[in-house]
């Protein structure tokens, strides 16, 4: 009963441990590339560079009716970051309100920027944890200056700190995130790109029974917009966090599933261990069930007993045994944990998964030994000696 709650446990916290680290990059999130194109379409040739632009927004908006969000994302690597304390060299990042949702960026201190920030181009600045130590070390940082390139920056907000195991740019808490309107007009799109390109869309379905249906929207609007094939996988690559999430799933589900019938294995083997003690206590007590059956015990009332005490060893040896494990998994939850690992998760359906094959097994170790005993013939049994 240990091994089956302890190992199914084990697999549960691995799962939810790998789901909680997959949000921290965004939940329900597919990132689209820009590409280049692999098959001809159109009457234009394979191989064209392809560039998402600031107008392909109002049309996905529109069209995409399966996404909740599809917001663009701009961003710099060579920005010059500096304070009246300290300089650095951060990514800098502009996209839309959303962003911070769709990325699950927490907030420390003061707020993200805002609609009125993005409307208004104005220069407000939300800083990554790390970016904000190294800047303004301990010092407070919301509404001083920060100068990406000479330009002044106001600071709007800091990050809650965040532990990444996945990114396609780099960590969040190593960024300084402005609005997308700011970052535009102050850093716009390098070559191959124009002014009015930008590097990749993050795109969020309204449900994951949506995933599907939204990823071929985007594909099929971007396909029409610069003429590739819907198809071609290489003009629109997409890193779709939802179907890795799905395939992992499915791996700790079934790696769950083995540990589980491993744990079955093992408690039948209990079983089987509970019979042989009750065969030995029936070849111990076969006097005393002949001597009962000789003044008229009825052989269903040998049955019985001996089918109740057997089940009863099986169901509270079991049922210590369950308590044991809850218990193991609560004093390990107690212990730091790898960040992929949430710890040993026992759930409801565990319990009731064991106990209904505990009592199966029960059931089967105690119902040999009990026929056993009522069949044995009383006057044999009158001239058995214990323990011979």
């Amino acid at each position: 009963m240990v091994s089956i709650v302890l190992m199914v446990a084990a697999g549960e916290g691995l799962r939810v441990g790998q789901a909680k680290q997959a949000e921290t990059l965004g939940r329900d999130l597919m990132i689209v590339f820009h590409g280049r194109t692999s098959l001809q379409a159109g009457g234009t040739r394979a191989g064209r560079l392809v560039h998402w632009t600031d107008s392909d927004i109002p049309h996905l908006q529109e069209e995409a009716i399966d996404c909740q969000y599809a917001i663009p994302e701009l961003e710099q690597n060579t920005v010059r970051s500096h304070t009246v304390y300290n300089a650095a060299a951060f990514t800098v990042t502009g996209s839309t309100p959303e962003f911070a949702e769709i990325r699950s960026l927490g907030v420390s201190e003061g707020r993200f920027y805002n609609q009125d920030d993005l409307n208004e181009s104005r220069r407000a600045a939300f800083l990554g944890s790390d970016a904000k130590k190294q800047l303004f070390g301990s010092r407070p940082a919301v509404g001083q200056l920060v100068y990406l390139n000479d330009i002044p920056f106001t600071v709007v907000g800091v990050m809650s700190s965040k532990k990444q195991d996945s990114s396609y740019d780099g960590w969040d808490v190593n960024k300084i995130f402005v609005p997308f309107s700011a970052m535009r007009r102050d850093f716009p799109d390098k070559p191959p790109g124009t002014p009015d390109t930008f590097d990749q869309l993050l795109v969020v379905p309204r449900s994951v029974e949506h995933h599907e249906a939204c990823k071929g929207e985007i594909r099929r609007v971007l396909g029409r917009l610069h003429d590739f094939d819907p198809r071609d996988k290489e003009a629109c690559p997409i890193w779709d966090t939802i179907q890795e999430a799905k395939a992992f799933r499915t791996m700790t589900d079934g790696m769950k599933y083995f540990l589980g019938a491993v744990g079955i294995v093992t408690l039948f083997l209990g079983g089987l261990g509970v019979m042989n003690v009750m065969l030995v206590a029936v070849q111990e007590r076969t006097r005393e069930i002949g001597v009962r059956k000789a003044i008229g015990a009825p052989a269903n009332s040998i049955l019985r007993q001996f089918f109740l005490e057997a089940l009863i060893v099986a169901l509270i040896s079991g049922g210590t045994g369950l308590m044991i494990a809850f218990g193991l998994c609560a004093l390990v939850n107690l212990l730091p944990m790898p960040d992929f690992f949430a710890g040993l998760l026992p759930t409801w359906q565990t319990g009731t998964v064991a106990l209904a094959v505990l009592g199966t097994i029960a059931i089967l170790s105690a119902l040999y030994p009990a026929r056993r005993a009522a069949a044995i013939d009383p006057i044999e049994a009158l001239r058995h000696e214990a323990g011979g």
